[in-house]
């Protein structure tokens, strides 16, 4: 999560020009505060002027939008059109029920990774009747031609990539703040626009029907709210749907966590000493992915059970300290906060690389590295040298953000599964009941409380059934008699509500 704004931050006030290389588009605060020469480097294109001095409209005439570039639309449109290929069940959803327009008055305000495979869900969504408004969850990972493609379709979108922090609030609150549109359903990954509005616009409450969220940090500062009391309005946690956790945080991060190493880094991973804090599902795809590659890897871990895996797994439990001065890469994937602290950092050998593949930015403690001396030097796009005064330096990629949509791509067919499984919290299918968000959307005044709710299993397995025709896959279907002796429907679902 990114540290909250100060109530009485004013947006307007961003730091000064100094020429071609400008702070104000710095592309995050820890730029700006760096005590090297390298504080104002910015890694976009020769533009250096901020999206937000800028006045574009689209072809249509709308200036409801703030992008990098609405030029750069046509080739956002190319990217959208290949994420489609690779995103059938969303698809398919989209052609089954676009007719009947189910979110037909749903205003949904999103705060999500803007990359194209979200542009599909967003469209999917204007397609089945929704109105939306978006605005990016990270400040590395929107892609700025798949915004401007966005904004040229009349998405009013609010976001590009190197937004410093007070342009991810401003963004955020462009999407909540105007007149005579309020949002009446919330999807968010990390819970920051939830947050927003909670501080902001706490009486938006009263017209908002439910929230959407995806991330295992957003999920946790929901439950904080439902146990203080607070949360407002009934809430479903996408994030532990069997096809989210498998999909998209284990299969989906065995696949990335190599591509982003690989992009930043140039490295080869045979025979590299690495550990990766946290063995959940982000924790197991990570291992998976490194031990394949031949690397040596140690697992730190909370949680017996999860710790219990890793060792069945053939991996060494250990703890942080143990092996934190003999380490090459130390990996983040825990949501939690100050996981890799200062003290960590400078026992770490020469030429160590820190990354966090955790949405959350708190677990390895950056801001203790904006010291005078130490000396940052920006060596290519989201990599970072930090420099001790003995000459050490570490490598920190993303300044300690997520890793794989900050510094490469992620699996476009893993997050058609995701898609699909939000997109059915807003649509009614022939083929399954009234879920998730759809239900909290049309659900009679009292049926859902003010709680964290999750999703039916026949969802997750209807889901799942929509991407197997991409694998020639063919279901063995019961009979009666196979039904009867399971105490099972033949059509499901076939795994209670409690397994993950």
């Amino acid at each position: 999560q990114i540290q909250f704004a100060d109530q009485k931050q004013e947006f307007n006030k961003r730091p000064t020009k100094i020429g071609r290389r400008s702070l104000s588009r710095s592309i995050s605060q820890s730029s700006t505060d760096s005590y090297s020469s390298a504080a104002s480097y910015t890694d976009s294109s020769d533009d250096e002027t901020s999206p937000r001095d800028k006045q574009q409209k689209n072809s249509k005439g709308s200036s409801d939008f703030c992008v990098k570039n609405i030029k750069q639309a046509e080739f956002g449109r190319r990217e959208i059109e290949i994420a489609e290929q690779e995103m059938p069940a969303l698809m398919a959803l989209r052609k089954r029920a676009q007719g009947e327009k189910p979110l037909s008055g749903a205003k949904i305000v999103g705060c999500t990774h803007i990359t194209a495979q979200t542009a599909v869900l967003m469209e999917t969504l204007g397609a089945l009747g929704a109105q939306c408004r978006w605005a990016a969850c990270n400040i590395y990972s929107t892609l700025n031609e798949v915004a401007a493609a966005l904004a040229e379709s009349g998405f009013p979108v609010f976001a590009w990539k190197g937004e410093s922090e007070d342009d991810f609030w401003w963004c955020i609150d462009r999407c909540v703040n105007v007149e005579g549109w309020q949002p009446n359903m919330i999807l968010d990954d990390g819970g920051d626009l939830t947050h927003w509005i909670y501080k902001k616009y706490p009486n938006m409450f009263k017209k908002i029907k439910g929230i959407v969220e995806e991330s295992v940090t957003g999920v946790h500062r929901l439950y904080q709210l439902s146990k203080a009391g607070k949360l407002c309005v009934p809430a479903m946690n996408v994030n532990d749907s069997v096809t989210k956790q498998k999909f998209d945080n284990l299969y989906c991060c065995r696949e990335s966590i190599l591509d982003g190493l690989k992009r930043t880094t140039d490295m080869m991973f045979g025979g590299k000493q690495v550990v990766v804090c946290g063995y959940g599902e982000v924790g197991k795809g990570c291992c998976a992915a490194l031990k394949a590659m031949g690397s040596i890897v140690y697992v730190t871990e909370i949680d017996p059970i999860c710790a219990l895996q890793a060792c069945m797994d053939g991996f060494r439990l250990v703890k942080l300290n143990e092996v934190i001065r003999q380490v090459d890469i130390v990996i983040t994937c825990t949501g939690n906060k100050n996981v890799v602290t200062r003290e960590h950092l400078d026992r770490m050998k020469n030429s160590c690389i820190v990354c966090n593949m955790g949405h959350s930015n708190t677990e390895i403690d950056v801001a203790s590295l904006r010291t005078p001396e130490l000396t940052w030097e920006r060596v290519r796009s989201q990599v970072d040298h930090v420099i001790w005064p003995d000459g050490k330096r570490i490598v920190l990629l993303a300044e300690g953000r997520l890793l794989n949509l900050s510094c490469s791509t992620v699996p476009t067919f893993v997050l058609s599964i995701t898609a699909t499984t939000q997109a059915i919290t807003y649509l009614s299918v022939s083929s399954i009941q009234a879920l998730a968000l759809i239900e909290l959307y049309n659900a009679p005044e009292g049926r859902y409380k003010q709680d964290v709710y999750l999703l039916p299993k026949k969802m997750d397995e209807y889901v799942a059934s929509l991407h197997l025709p991409t694998f020639d896959a063919h279901l063995t279907e019961l009979t009666d008699e196979q039904a009867k002796y399971l105490g099972l429907n033949k059509n499901g679902p076939f795994k209670p509500n409690y397994y993950r």
